[in-house]
Parts: structure tokens; sequence; C-alpha cells
């Protein structure tokens, strides 16, 4: 059994954490200087971690390249399991037409540019988050905003805006799937502690969102809608999180706020002639109600349960209980464990395969066409899973190697205040790698590592960190390439954009660092 070491060089922890952070330079510098593309980055970073593993930790090559094959299989399976088929269902609905009634359902609903706003980037957004995500929502959003004569700038600077609140539970709670497997902290409770710290700023949004388009005057005049969203999303996404976990919080979210939109807008008279029949409507939904319903019984405890009767559990070949953790990271030595679970039936991933075949009967579809929406969207998803791999075999490796602990006695010198640097942490991976999930795969042990030598919940750091980390969406170079590209936004303007969403995105994220602090001095008792 290989001991880890914290302080390798010369037990100077200064220069130890130098070298440990030193993957995580590597994709600063590549992403945010270089601006080379995500896969690459990743890459690069994945190949300094390796080495400072072999050279500097003095890690046998043997067991680092099983941890990276371990994060690389867990990035497979469940990860791009789930985002697979979530993109599926919506490439399915594109190529036959459906989403466009969709669009046209909720797009014809008014006139107003703000509640368009309100619906489109912000409701509409956060249900395309919660079922694809990965740059979908900003991509369709703005692209609808735009089409209905939103300025570029304007149309890429509200939809990033707006894309906050939901990415923490994007993509059938993706995020928290992968903060789950990288700390091994309970499912269950990570999804209502992110919840709870998500759910107080979710509330303002909406408004915040008005205030920016239209300021005092603006708020006077869609302020009622504004709060009604705002209120009807955070309240659904703190019940759904605590109470049926991650994978339905956005799709609910934001299905309570549309549905609180339509009626405000029916109510004051405000809703314009809608372009289709109510049951084109209903058909174009139908797909998405499907996925609701899957999720929703596979999520059921006896039917999981059930499903779980065919999940194989067994220790990493070359790994599990191989390496042995010490002091301070641990009371004493204890071996590492590391379990692969292959829960098959039981995954988020399956129950979306599900849906896709019954949406695929639903809407009568080909089998020519489900075989090219397939083709389609696994080449969409090729250079993604690459970067995901390699993003989770880097962080496996400085789990296992001992780089991640190191960094978490260097951050243990904030003491009282980490909590809110917790938060802050979370928002730099989102703007470094794009992803509220890779951000969690970067950092979510080294927020465990940090709490457990300071003495406070693991589960409130670890949950900061994803809730932290959607303030950083807005900021990150993917998104706003995503948005500009969606927008016709000229490239010499992206510049401009990053400036605008910056100084939003650092006072969202420290509201978040504070929600986080009150949480661990303040109500430490509404923490699960």
């Amino acid at each position: 059994m290989w001991s880890q070491t914290y302080q390798p060089l010369g037990g100077n922890l200064a220069l130890s954490a130098l070298a440990a952070a030193m993957p995580l330079f590597a994709l600063l510098y590549l992403l945010g200087v270089r601006r080379k593309p995500s896969y690459v980055a990743g890459l690069a970073g994945l190949a300094t971690a390796l080495l400072m593993a072999l050279a500097v930790y003095r890690m046998p090559p043997s067991l680092a390249i099983a941890s990276i094959l371990y994060g690389a299989a867990y990035a497979v399976f469940p990860i791009t399991w789930v985002i697979l088929w979530a993109i599926f269902l919506y490439r399915l609905t594109v190529e036959t037409g459906q989403f466009e009634i969709v669009k046209d359902s909720i797009a014809g609903l008014t006139q107003d540019r703000k509640m368009q706003a309100l619906l489109i980037a912000f409701a509409f957004g956060a249900f395309v988050e919660g079922a694809a995500g990965f740059g979908t929502p900003v991509a369709v959003a703005a692209g609808m905003l735009g089409g209905l004569g939103f300025s570029p700038f304007y149309a890429a600077g509200i939809c990033l805006l707006a894309n906050t609140a939901p990415v923490a539970f994007g993509s059938l709670g993706t995020p928290i799937l992968m903060l789950a497997g990288v700390t091994s902290l309970p499912l269950d409770k990570l999804s209502a502690a992110v919840g709870r710290i998500c759910a107080p700023v979710s509330v303002f949004v909406p408004a915040y969102l008005v205030a920016v388009m239209g300021g005092w005057a603006g708020l006077k005049e869609a302020g009622l809608a504004a709060a009604a969203c705002g209120i009807a999303f955070a309240s659904t996404q703190l019940i759904v999180s605590n109470w049926l976990g991650p994978s339905l919080t956005d799709i609910l979210g934001s299905l309570a706020s549309l549905l609180v939109l339509v009626v405000l807008l029916k109510a004051q008279g405000r809703g314009a002639k809608l372009q289709h029949t109510a049951g084109q409507v209903f058909r174009a939904w139908a797909p998405y109600g499907f996925l609701v319903v899957c999720v929703i019984l596979a999520g059921v405890p006896a039917v999981r349960d059930w499903l779980d009767r065919a999940s194989a559990v067994f220790g990493w070949p070359g790994l599990h209980n191989l390496v042995q953790q010490g002091p301070p990271v641990a009371a004493e030595g204890s071996a590492y464990a590391a379990k692969y679970k292959l829960n098959l039936l039981s995954a988020s991933g399956t129950a979306g395969l599900v849906a896709c075949l019954i949406s695929a009967l639903w809407l009568r579809a080909p089998f020519r066409l489900l075989k090219q929406v397939l083709l389609t969207t696994v080449r969409q998803l090729a250079l993604p899973t690459l970067t995901v791999c390699s993003v989770l075999g880097l962080a496996f490796l400085m789990n296992y190697s001992g780089m991640t602990a190191t960094l978490g006695l260097v951050f243990a010198a904030s003491g009282p205040a980490f909590p809110m640097f917790s938060a802050l942490l979370g928002w730099l991976g989102v703007f470094l790698t794009g992803s509220d999930t890779s951000a969690n795969a970067l950092f979510g042990n080294l927020q465990v590592v940090t709490a457990n030598r300071l003495g406070l919940n693991p589960v409130l750091t670890a949950a900061a960190n994803s809730s932290g980390g959607v303030m950083g969406k807005m900021l990150s170079l993917q998104s706003i390439a995503v948005a500009a590209a969606a927008t016709g936004l000229a490239a010499s303007d992206e510049s401009k954009l990053f400036r605008f969403t910056l100084k939003h995105s650092i006072l969202l994220a420290s509201i978040i660092g504070l929600v986080t602090l009150f949480y661990a001095y303040v109500r430490p008792d509404w923490v699960p």
C-alpha cells in the first residue's frame, strides 16, 4: 500500500502547494490566456497532474494510471450517459419540428420586451438547462431573443445573466451527480444543500434581470411579474431539490415559473394570440412530460431499489484500498476506497433513454431519423466527452495522489472566512472550465478536505462550490462564445460582453458566499 505525502518538497507546504496547483495553472493559462479549446486545456492539465504525481509526489505509475482511468470511467457513466439522452431528446424535438412549436408557444405570449426576457431568457432557458444543459440554453434562448428583434449584444448579455439560477441542477442534475461521485458525500444531502443556498438568490434573479434591462422604471412596470417568477422558481427549486433530488429541479422549477407568468399575462390581458392549437402545443411539449414522469418514477424508492438489483458495485482494479491517507487529512492512517457503481437500470440517464423511446413512438419518428439524431448527438458529444474525461481524470489523480489535500491545507489558512471563499472557488472553477460539472470535479474534494480540517460541514462547502459556480457561468469564455455565435455578435464584441458580465458575476457570486457564511455560522442547523 502506498502512503500519501502532503508536503513532499522538503516538508515545505508553500512549495508543495505550488507544485500541486500546477495543473490548475495550466488550465488557467490555456483557457484564459491562450484561449485554447477546453479539451486541449483539459488534456494539458491532466498531463501536468500526471507529471506532478510521478515526479513530486512519488506516486507509483500503476496507481496514477488507475486513478485517471477511474475518473474517466465515471465521466463516461453516469455523467455522459445522462448528457447523451438529454441532448438526444432535445435534438429529436428539433428534427421533428416540435421544438419550433415549443418556442412559438412561449414567444407568442407577449410583445413586451421585459416579459419576453423573463419568459425566454429566464424561465425557458432554465427549462432547456434542466433538459440539456452544457451551453444549449444560452444558444437557444439567445437565438430566440435575436429572432424577436433584440440586438445581438443585448440578447447575448441578457441570456448570460439569466443562465445562473438553474446551472447547478442542469442536464438532469449532472453537476450534483458529479459532486457526489467526487466527494463520496450523500447525493440527497448535496442536492438539498445546493437548493438551500441557491433558492434565496434565485428569488431575486428575475428582478435583477429586469433591473439591468430597464432600471427602476423597468422594475415598476414588470416588478410583479419578476417577483412572481422568482418566487415560483425558487420555491420549486427548494422543494424539489430537498424532496425529489437533483434530476428534476430545473425542469419543474422552470415549468412553475412559466405557468405563473402565463397566468399573470392572461390576468393582465397582455397575452398575444398563439400561433398553434392547444393540441399541437400539447404534442410538442409531451416528450418533456415523458421525461419528467420517467425520472420521477425511477426515483420512487421502491422502483429505485428494484432497479438497483441489477447494479454492480466493485473496487476499481489496481486502486481500491491501495492508497493510504494519513494525518492531518485523516485522523489516522486509513485505506482510500475506490468503488465504482454500474447502475445501468437505476441511473438518471436510463430514465432519459426510456423517455426518448416513448417520445419517438409518440412523434412517430422513423428509424432512419432516430439513427441520424443519435449519430449527430454522439458526434456533438465527442469533444465534450473528451473534456469531461480529462478533467475527471485530472481530479481523481489529484485526489488519490494527495495534491488536493495539499491545496486544502493551504486554503484552511483562510479559517473562519472559508465558507465565503468556498463559493468563490466554485466561481473560479466554472470561469476556468465553463462547466459547473467540471468545477465540481476539480474542487469538490478540495472543499471537503478543507472543511474537515476546519471543523466545518463538508456538505455545506461542497454545495457552496456548485452554488458559487453558477455565477461564473456567465463569465466563462465558452458561454460567451456560444452566446455570441447564437446571436451573430461580432467576435470583436466578445471582450465587451465579458466586461458587461464581469461586474454582475462578481456581485452575485459574493452574495452566494454571504449566504454560505450565514448557513455556516448563523443557522448551521439548516444544512443537511
